[in-house]
């Protein structure tokens, strides 16, 4: 378990590659991105 381990989100992190545990479309809040819209203008 670590950036060695290709089957944990910070293993993939480290390798650049997506999967089950890091999906490349992860959904983010849209709570989180109003308010980050707030802050920009």
């Amino acid at each position: 378990m670590g950036r060695g381990d290709k089957k944990t989100a910070k293993g993939k992190r480290f390798k650049g590659s997506f999967g089950k545990s890091r999906p490349a479309n992860a959904k983010k809040s849209t709570a989180h991105k109003a308010e980050v819209e707030v802050k920009a203008s």
